[in-house]
């Protein structure tokens, strides 16, 4: 989740913004080594691959902070959020692969960063490999379990997180129902709303708002970067050098990063990423199999699915997209209710022979639920096409309405689920709709623009 804030590292590393001022904020970076005297490691693939990961750090949270947020409790010096990330090679594409804390995993043998004791390898929950062996652990075992070589190491804690957010004036979420952890204290009403920093850290961190628990909270999180990206790229951030230095120098002051991960780096993915944007992004998770899968002495781990795992990392190495073609999409509309969901019943309600089955056929192709089976209508002599519509289901008509432009919307009390479309004389053709619920694909991917607020 604070990992969120490394994301903004590489975005915010905007090409013309100058290598005088990136050098300049590059010197606020804690500098680490995570691949010291590493061998065995996987080949190099095409793209970039980083390892984003969101510690519990507080340290420099105020007191008043810590109580308005439920920041209580001392850290576990782990990792709250581990993030794989691939950039393409041709820098147009941003592939997010969330892999669960508590994801199963067997630790390479090391040196203890505590004791400096050795440890054979052995099995543990993929988020205390940073409280055992630190970054370095944390890479190796990532590498191991993936198969990925990672190229660069950013580590966020939740004072970037926080401050990063207020700087650039808070982040836009969009809730289809209300959100209430007593855990983390958000208690957010449906609809839209302008998260400050500790509110957006509630939202990520949030984990019992669902039965969903760890999975729901990583899809949160996804949603609300691809809000963070639609928000550092829409509203003139990296073109600015002033909002950009203050930006970046508030997120940069508690970000650690590889030493490799410098000034050239940073204006080389800027300047390729200039034209970035959320549909440039993608989010997946890694495919699992047993989510409670018991491990003594460590209790209840997360076990991947390893065939459909390897499959989505040897995309990775392969670069390439993990969300579905959507170039037929291009000339659709997208409709809050996608029309799979939406039953119709047609009438021609014009002398026409045939017009009814037009319009069911064009309505069916798009993909709405026609009964097949067009009447004749009343009047018979309708001039503009008309959408009669339970009050209840008034979702459905504005969708179904998307694919009929011009036609009139009529409420009528008791009509219930089915929506009655009469075709007029004025019907010219149906036109391609998709509803935001478009599928995942193979790898239950989606693009930030389907997920972040309109």
């Amino acid at each position: 989740m604070r990992v969120v804030t490394g994301i903004s590292v590489l975005v915010l590393g905007a090409g013309g913004i100058g290598h005088a001022v990136v050098t300049s904020l590059e010197t606020g970076i804690d500098r680490i080594d995570p691949f010291k005297d590493m061998k065995n490691r996987p080949p190099a693939g095409h793209g970039m691959n980083l390892l984003l990961v969101g510690t519990d750090g507080r340290d420099r949270i105020t007191a008043e902070e810590k109580r308005k947020y439920r920041l209580g409790g001392a850290p576990c010096n782990c990792t709250d959020t581990v993030m794989l990330v691939h950039l393409s090679a041709d820098k147009e594409r941003a592939s997010v692969v969330s892999l669960p804390r508590d994801s199963y995993a067997e630790i390479p043998e090391h040196k203890d960063r505590n004791s400096g004791e050795t440890h054979a390898a052995h099995p543990l929950k993929l988020n205390a490999a940073y409280a055992e062996g630190g970054p370095g652990l944390t890479v190796r075992t990532v590498e191991q379990m993936t198969g990925i070589k990672i190229d660069h190491y950013l580590e966020v804690d939740f004072t970037s997180f926080m401050k990063t957010v207020d700087t650039l004036g808070g982040v836009r979420i969009c809730m289809a129902r209300p959100m209430k952890d007593s855990y983390t204290g958000i208690d957010l009403a449906a609809g839209t709303h302008e998260l400050n920093g500790g509110q957006a850290l509630q939202y990520v961190r949030s984990r019992h708002v669902d039965g969903a628990s760890d999975l729901g909270r990583m899809e949160r999180q996804q949603k609300f970067l691809a809000s963070l990206i639609k928000q550092v790229t829409s509203n003139g951030v990296l073109l600015n050098p002033v909002r950009f230095r203050d930006v970046a120098s508030t997120m940069l002051r508690s970000v650690r990063a590889d030493k490799g991960f410098g000034t050239e780096q940073m204006l080389e993915l800027g300047e390729a990423m200039r034209g970035f944007s959320p549909a440039s992004s993608e989010f997946t998770s890694v495919p699992l199999g047993n989510v409670a899968f018991p491990v003594k002495g460590i209790g209840s781990t997360v076990k991947w699915d390893e065939p459909k795992s390897k499959k989505l990392f040897r995309a990775l190495r392969d670069d390439r997209p993990l969300a579905p073609d959507r170039s037929g999409q291009s000339k659709s509309v997208q409709v809050e209710v996608a029309p799979q969901r939406i039953r119709v019943q047609v009438y021609n309600g014009t002398p026409k022979d045939g017009l009814g089955k037009t319009v069911d056929d064009g309505l069916h192709a798009t993909g709405f639920d026609t009964t097949r089976t067009p009447l004749n209508g009343e009047p018979s002599d309708l001039k503009r096409t008309l959408i009669t519509y339970d009050p209840r289901w008034d979702r459905s008509a504005k969708s179904l309405a998307g694919a009929l432009p011009g036609a009139e919307l009529r409420a009528v009390n008791g009509q219930g689920q089915v929506l009655k479309v009469t075709a007029g004389a004025d019907f010219e053709k149906v036109r391609t709709v998709r509803g935001k619920e478009t599928s995942r694909g193979e790898f239950g991917t989606v693009t930030g623009d389907q997920v972040a607020c309109p």
